[in-house]
């Protein structure tokens, strides 16, 4: 796609104010580092980094039915969400694939009629449009739609610091906030800010979403204003970081990236997901294939993977067992800046799924040596 025809966020002056790389990422003009990878890698797992995901897509579902439209299209049971809190879900589609991975947020009902609830979907960027007509299709349900994508700026704070450096911002305490609940507030002077203890890095942190308009005003605030009396001169607490760093984050704690580990050719319990694939809360799209699936037992699992090499097993590359045939494709790989060695994930028959389980992968030029090892690959197992 020609940059001329890409999309950009509210923040992409400041992006090349800072020197970013800019890349094409889901119809969008994106930072995919500003220093470098490691550099900024380390800043989220040792204090704490920045991301625009402006680009991400939001959705809010309301209305006397609205959460039997949700029941109807996610794996994961939404009646357990009270006001305040988020949860992590998926659109199976009929035949057991994924049309995508998603977050569900419970809103309040200070707005809405009696009887009627409020929620909002939050989608990946690469699939608003078809995640959009997902809905609408299967909207049977006394349920309005309305598409805040465009309206919506949205900021992730992550790291171990990340709480310390946005709390002069606002009165929350955020310290306090438990994992996966969320309040609408006044941050840094800006109202009706989302702020949400949720993340892709396994480090901890906050999602913040912005009125568009807002975005740039609040990334300032964060920016240029956050820093801590430990850090060496020059250095700022909270660091710009790009979509390269947020991949090989989110792979060292083994989270699925849509188009790559998940799509429509897996279904979420061949992707380890079953954690968020209720299938006692009632009919939902899919149901019928997963229980069957379940029933039957899976062919195939995602794994992680450790590579004995200093070469990165690519996503595509064909995995092989010991005899050379091949089992299986490798879905992410990449150098783990945390562990100092290549790590990847990818599908092998189920019997293999066992931690110490040997493979190989093939480059297309030589075999590397890997060993199926559990996830995450970084943190706590």
């Amino acid at each position: 796609m020609e940059a001329s025809t890409l999309k950009i966020t509210p923040l992409h002056e400041r992006h090349l104010q800072l020197g970013a790389k800019m890349v094409p990422f889901a119809g969008y003009d994106m930072p995919i580092s500003y220093v470098g990878l490691r550099e900024e890698h380390e800043a989220v797992r040792n204090r704490a980094g920045i991301f625009d995901v402006s680009h991400m897509g939001e959705f809010i579902v309301r209305g006397p039915e609205a959460l039997d439209l949700i029941q109807y299209v996610t794996s994961n049971d939404a009646s357990k969400l009270a006001i305040g809190e988020a949860q992590y879900s998926a659109f199976p589609t009929p035949e057991g694939g994924i049309v995508d991975d998603l977050l569900v947020y419970r809103l309040t009902e200070e707005h809405c009629s009696k009887g009627e609830r409020a929620y909002m979907l939050v989608v990946n960027a690469s699939n608003i449009a078809k995640d959009w007509a997902w809905l609408q299709e299967h909207n049977r349900f006394d349920a309005s739609l309305i598409d805040i994508s465009e309206q919506t700026a949205l900021l992730a704070v992550q790291g171990p610091k990340a709480a310390e450096a946005l709390q002069r911002h606002t009165t929350l305490k955020l310290a306090e906030m438990r994992y996966y609940t969320f309040v609408k507030t006044t941050f840094a002077g800006i109202d009706n800010v989302i702020v949400s203890a949720t993340g892709y890095t396994g480090a901890g942190g906050f999602e913040l979403y912005i009125p568009a308009e807002r975005a740039v005003q609040i990334w300032d605030a964060i920016v240029s204003g956050a820093h801590h009396p430990s850090d060496r001169p020059g250095d700022r607490h909270v660091t710009p970081v790009g979509l390269g760093a947020r991949d090989s984050l989110r792979l060292e704690m083994g989270y699925a990236l849509y188009g790559n580990d998940i799509d429509d050719t897996t279904s979420t319990l061949e992707a380890g997901l079953g954690w968020v694939t209720k299938m006692k809360k009632g009919e939902f799209v899919g149901r019928d294939f997963l229980v069957a699936q379940q029933a039957e037992g899976l062919e195939r699992r995602l794994v992680g993977l450790r590579v004995g090499d200093r070469r990165v097993a690519r996503h595509g590359y064909r995995i092989l067992d010991a005899a050379g045939e091949p089992i299986g494709h490798v879905t992410s790989g990449s150098q783990s800046p945390s562990l100092g060695y290549p790590i990847a994930m990818g599908y092998v028959p189920f019997g293999l799924r066992t931690p110490g389980s040997k493979v190989l992968i093939d480059t297309g030029g030589k075999r590397l040596n890997a060993e199926v090892v559990a996830l995450p690959f970084f943190g706590a197992k």
